[in-house]
């Protein structure tokens, strides 16, 4: 491994530092044909009040991409939010529908939010670290 992988063990491609958007903490089939979709529907999907998308802010813990039937799949999604007490904790789960439901081969999108492990700076990507000047 290089010494420019990140935590996971991801190298980056030449010229490629997506890497660097990727949270540490975050379990997905990062292989799976529909990873690269929902991956950029998530990160259009903003925390309001700190700008930066939940993707890299690292609230989503993990992704299923359940088995395809019928040329379909539905997609589980677990998640979290920077603290309870945010005013669209019922709003933001929603959003996340709405960013994974129009990708072909989605059927179905399931978002359930959970509070342990409790939200932490830790689980930033590099890039919301940067974002929020955290770096």
């Amino acid at each position: 491994m290089s010494s420019e992988a990140d935590k996971t063990g991801q190298e980056p491609e030449q010229d490629n530092y997506d890497y660097l958007t990727r949270p540490p903490h975050l379990e997905g089939p990062f292989d799976h044909k529909l990873w690269p979709q929902i991956e950029a529907g998530l990160k259009e999907v903003y925390d309001p009040e700190l700008s930066v998308n939940i993707f890299e802010l690292g609230l989503i813990y993990k992704i299923e991409i359940l088995p395809e039937v019928n040329g379909v799949s539905d997609v589980k999604v677990t998640m979290s939010l920077t603290s309870p007490a945010c005013p669209l904790a019922h709003e933001i789960p929603t959003w996340v529908q709405g960013a994974i439901l129009p990708i072909d081969g989605v059927q179905g999108c399931e978002v359930d939010l959970v509070w342990e492990p409790a939200w932490n700076l830790g689980m930033m990507a590099e890039t919301a670290r940067m974002q929020l000047n955290m770096s």
